[in-house]
């Protein structure tokens, strides 16, 4: 059955109905929880890793670097494992997201994000109890595969279940619960370096909260209308359609949704068929767009935020509080995407975030090389700079790259190759989170005020990616994505009119049209 690709569903623009429902609300933040855990995750390891207690007992030679009166500021905590530590779990989470994009496939969206908190809840335990490094690496490698689950199946998860006419703002949830996550570690990490020898254990302790959230309310939410349909269970996705939409009238999406179910069933191997010629267009836009969200160097802010402001020459506590300010305009941020992106467009976001982040980034840049030195703090006037310009870069991330790069890849994959190309663009964004996280602090030692123009050249190589090849894919259902968006695109659409398609797929469209 490997003789042909699907490409899309006729060139029909169907308006389908649908309502922001009660029970469409309470899955959607239950699910959008695993952002939660990852989120929390991101904003806690910096903030720990910055606790003199932590390092004494897990890193006791960045300990003594951090007391040493002379050492370089910028060098200060370039240590592998210290980096291992953050990274690790990344590392995990890539390998991960592929076995969950089959259980995705196999068993659903809702029954891999509660596998999900239970891999996360585990790790969790075995870094609290953790005696030493093996045993925290252990946890970190258990917390990963919990974020690779929960990455892979909530942001398809919330796509599957939105109104296409709000499907941006929902599914930018998940991406708010991150920036949540990351906010509330913040503060916890501030309040627990003040606690003696166990504050740390408080910090990584509080990471099982969201997992034991999601774990439970799993339990209440549904599966999605397209994997039920998916699995044979057309009359309990048809119900579970009207439920969600609040309306008997969704015959026409169910319809569209049975044609992709039956076209996607014909495909046995979707990881081979996510790289064949027609479904290029989709794993490029996917994985860039993952592999530049990263290369904004937004998690080289948000991992290592307290030891960044230290390492400039801000005072632990300062750092810390430092850290927290970047939370909340993090969070402002992600609640301007979710207003906005299903009114400007996705494209829109992204360019103007470019622009934002690029000024901001560069602009920290400036500042260090022009008053950085290796064994002196800066000026008052200088570190409120760097602040104000994070705060300024981290907002436009918020708003444009933080949660679009989960809200592009998750709808533009047709259901055949969904959770396999989705699973590809995950694992990208993991691979070079790991990458980021591992390389870091070892960056900023040997390139010093460097490393901030370094980004801003990434920012500005995406900028011009988005503005040339990018398509706008607002207000367009995912099932025709195909047919509206890839044929559509100057560039794209070379690679999707390839002659593969079978007679027995026009068949099949053909019996689906009305």
């Amino acid at each position: 059955m490997g003789g042909f690709v699907i490409t899309g569903v006729p060139d029909r623009q169907t308006k389908f109905e649908g309502k922001i429902t009660f029970y469409l609300v309470i899955c959607a933040v239950i699910a959008a929880t695993g952002g939660l855990m990852f989120g929390y995750d991101i904003g806690i390891s910096g903030g720990v890793t910055s606790m003199d207690d932590f390092l004494l007992k897990f890193f006791p030679s960045v300990y003594n670097k951090k007391k040493h009166a002379k050492e370089d500021n910028y060098c200060k905590y370039d240590d592998h494992k210290l980096q291992l530590f953050t990274s690790s779990l990344y590392l995990a989470a890539l390998v991960s997201c592929f076995f969950a994009s089959a259980m995705c496939r196999r068993f659903g969206r809702k029954l891999t994000i509660q596998v999900s908190s239970i891999f996360f809840f585990i790790g969790v335990i075995l870094n609290v109890q953790a005696d030493g490094l093996h045993m925290l690496i252990a946890g970190r490698i258990l917390l990963g595969i919990g974020v690779g689950f929960a990455n892979q199946a909530v942001p398809l998860f919330l796509s599957e279940i939105a109104p296409f006419h709000i499907r941006g703002g929902l599914n930018i949830l998940f991406q708010l619960n991150i920036t949540i996550g990351i906010l509330v570690a913040n503060i916890v990490n501030y309040y627990a370096s003040k606690i003696p020898l166990y504050g740390w254990k408080l910090s990584l302790g509080l990471a099982g909260v969201p997992a034991l959230i999601l774990c439970l309310g799993a339990f209440l939410i549904t599966e999605t209308p397209t994997s039920l349909i998916q699995h044979g269970r057309s009359a309990d996705g048809l119900e579970v359609l009207k439920r969600i939409r609040g309306t008997h009238n969704v015959e026409a999406e169910f319809q569209e949704i049975l044609q992709a179910s039956e076209a996607a069933s014909l495909v046995e191997r979707p990881f081979m068929s996510i790289f064949h010629r027609s479904s290029f267009p989709q794993l490029v836009i996917g994985s860039l767009l993952q592999f530049f969200q990263q290369f904004t160097g937004i998690n080289a802010i948000m991992f290592y935020a307290p030891v960044l402001f230290e390492a400039i020459g801000f005072k632990s506590n300062v750092s810390l509080l430092s850290a927290v300010t970047i939370g909340i305009v993090n969070l402002i941020g992600s609640v301007v995407s979710l207003l906005v992106v299903d009114k400007v467009g996705r494209k829109l976001l992204l360019l103007e975030g470019c622009l934002q982040m690029f000024l901001a980034m560069a602009a920290i840049g400036a500042v260090l090389v022009t008053n950085g030195q290796k064994n002196q703090a800066l000026d008052s006037d200088s570190a409120m700079g760097v602040v104000i310009f994070a705060a300024l870069f981290v907002t436009g991330f918020a708003w444009s790259w933080g949660p679009l790069a989960w809200l592009i890849p998750s709808e533009i994959f047709p259901l055949e190759t969904r959770t396999a190309g989705y699973a590809v663009a995950v694992s990208s964004n993991m691979l070079f989170t790991f990458v980021i996280a591992q390389m870091y602090l070892s960056m900023l030692c040997h390139m010093r005020a460097g490393v901030f123009f370094f980004f801003s050249m990434w920012i500005a190589i995406m900028g011009i990616f988005v503005a040339v090849f990018l398509p706008e894919t607002k207000n367009i259902p995912m099932d025709e994505m195909v047919s509206r968006v890839w044929k559509k695109h100057w560039y794209w659409k070379r690679y999707m009119d390839d002659g593969t398609r079978s007679l027995k797929m026009e068949a099949l469209y053909d019996a689906y049209s009305y």
